[in-house]
């Protein structure tokens, strides 16, 4: 976890460099989007985190959030934690989705997708497993319904793993 941590702050800092304070609203979001994930991330410490990118328009997203649901339920005892990121640039968007797909697992937003992009995320739903030790295990383009037990497999093995 603190090497995603320490990738992420590097992250917040070199971007507050590069936007500099000519743009502080913009700045003080994409930071406080930034801040907030690497919250969660610390809250979760030592968790095996699914760390999923959606946004309101991308219809896998839609079948992801029941199963997103179910499973942090399911294996939450056992360390395991959802943390989600929305891309959506209007945030209205979102929650008119989250009304329709309520989710019980952390929701972030990043209008800007300035998280996103430092995560090389490629399509939406992406998502990444990570392990207890804070790095990235396996990352997913899309979410198929087929591929369910191939993900809980690989979420099962890196709990297995105190």
């Amino acid at each position: 976890m603190q090497h995603l941590l320490k990738q992420l702050s590097v992250f917040v800092f070199s971007l507050s460099i590069v936007i500099g304070f000519s743009s502080n609203t913009y700045a003080q979001k994409v930071i406080t989007s930034q801040a907030v994930l690497e919250q969660a991330l610390d809250e979760h410490r030592g968790e095996v985190i699914y760390l999923d990118f959606w946004a309101s328009w991308c219809g896998p997203c839609r079948k992801s959030f029941p199963w997103m649901n179910k499973i942090e339920a399911e294996y939450k005892q056992q360390g395991f934690s959802v943390i989600s990121v929305n891309l959506d640039a209007n945030k209205a968007l979102a929650i008119k989705f989250l009304n329709e797909m309520p989710a019980s697992f952390t929701v972030i937003y990043d209008p800007k997708g300035k998280i996103a992009k430092h995560f090389k995320v490629q399509g939406m739903p992406s998502s990444m497993i990570i392990g207890r030790d804070g790095k990235i295990k396996s990352r997913h383009t899309g979410f198929f319904t087929k591929k369910i037990s191939l993900y809980q497999q690989e979420i099962e093995q890196l709990l297995a793993i105190k």
